[in-house]
């Protein structure tokens, strides 16, 4: 008969004198290895002795057995102690006794060993897959820009300054002039998963200073409605492949996936509309905050039974000079643009992007910029630049998300915030 073999992590010992059972753990699986006394001391003196977290492999016998979990228990014929564990280990991972975060993060390689924890990353790395798949699907050229930059496009406050060979760099906060550039070279599909690095003092459940983009920019749109659509089949495949290729991380972590026939899209005015009717009055030039965006979800959910919703037709007060503008009836500059809200947080910001050189200069003028600094910027619109869009969706928010994490540093393996940089 075929000998059974089995690797695996001691993660709890049950001695009962003449009897021990040992039980391992290798994944998301756990199983019992049954050391009786009498029958061999030798690999049962071994077994009591053994550390929790020490890696072992066992040779032996599979038996069915109804007290045993899963079922079965393996009878030992030999034990090789892999690696001894030292005593006792910084984290208690038995679930039994909850540990703190900073803890956590700070002994991670042990936290990552609790099945829930690797389910997390699991599902991560499926998201990335279903996106894969799905840009690969739709004729995306898949591209990877610098992280080392001689400027932004965004907020300069925002930027984390590195010294280059003795002159001044940054990391990037986006990609977004390169995605731009591969459409004026005539791309006209791009995307780019991608790390993206923010400067923001900002320790909150939602934020980080490092995160992971899922960025795309398309050319030859019609209107900002083709990027939504775009934005709205992702969402709809990822959670389409989550639900069926991760059954076993579903459960595990109880997750209940809806998947919407058609996400709603509502202009920013009527959204401050209906805000008011509930007591939440914004200005005409405001953003929307963490609270407004959590009572959007909550509008969805009354009028449409959906989790998602587009909010669109931003005030350019609070968007990007490289946003596209219209007048609105009022005569008040507003944005061809949209944030994608799910759950009650955003994921996504996106838009149709200015693409014609003498309005950009103006846009740039009325946000108080210096046109010098953007002179790149202007060049490479200057040379035929189709009408284009794109947006940059969190890859961290959507795991957190979908799973009903608490933080998003939960679903980032090494989380960096104001306050961590190790390990």
């Amino acid at each position: 008969m075929e000998k059974y073999i089995t690797k695996g992590y001691v993660a709890e010992t049950r001695n009962f004198g003449n009897l021990l059972f040992l039980i391992i753990r290798n994944g998301y699986e756990s199983e019992q290895i049954t050391f009786f006394k009498k029958e061999n001391p030798d690999l049962y003196s071994i077994a009591k002795d053994l550390t929790k977290e020490s890696i072992i492999k066992v040779i032996g016998e599979k038996k069915n057995s109804e007290q045993a979990m899963n079922g079965y228990e393996v009878i030992p014929e030999t034990i090789e102690v892999l690696s001894i564990a030292k005593a006792p280990i910084p984290l208690n991972i038995s679930e039994k006794i909850e540990s703190t975060f900073d803890a956590r993060i700070n002994n991670r390689y042990i936290d990552l060993r609790v099945p829930k924890n690797r389910a997390i990353f699991k599902i991560r790395s499926s998201i990335i897959r279903a996106a894969t798949d799905y840009f690969d699907d739709n004729n995306f050229f898949n591209i990877n820009t610098p992280k080392l930059v001689e400027g932004g496009v965004e907020s300069g406050a925002q930027l984390f300054k590195v010294d280059y060979f003795g002159r001044p760099a940054y990391l990037a906060q986006s990609p977004q002039v390169y995605k731009e550039m591969m459409i004026v070279a005539g791309f006209n599909k791009v995307y780019e998963i991608g790390e993206v690095f923010r400067a923001e003092n900002s320790n909150t459940t939602r934020h980080l200073t490092e995160f992971t983009g899922i960025d795309l920019e398309i050319g030859f749109i019609e209107d900002y409605n083709d990027v939504m659509d775009v934005v709205e089949g992702l969402m709809k495949e990822i959670l389409r492949y989550i639900k069926e290729n991760n059954k076993k991380e579903i459960e595990l972590l109880g997750i209940d996936i809806k998947i919407p026939e058609k996400i709603p899209r509502i202009k920013m005015q009527e959204i401050k509309n209906i805000l008011k009717e509930k007591g939440k009055i914004l200005g005409e030039e405001d953003d929307l905050d963490p609270e407004s965006e959590r009572l959007v979800y909550e509008i969805a959910k009354e009028k449409y039974n959906c989790d998602f919703v587009f909010v669109t037709d931003y005030p350019f007060s609070c968007r990007p000079f490289y946003h596209m503008c219209y007048k609105d009836g009022d005569g008040k500059r507003t944005t061809y643009s949209f944030d994608l809200i799910w759950k009650g947080c955003e994921i996504c910001t996106g838009a149709q992007r200015e693409h014609r050189p003498q309005i950009l200069e103006e846009q740039i003028n009325a946000k108080g910029m210096n046109l010098k600094d953007m002179e790149y910027y202007i060049r490479m619109a200057s040379y035929g630049s189709p009408p284009h869009g794109g947006t940059g969706l969190g890859l961290d928010r959507i795991t957190q998300l979908l799973i009903g994490l608490s933080n998003v540093k939960e679903a980032v393996l090494f989380p960096r915030d104001p306050d961590r940089l190790t390990p």
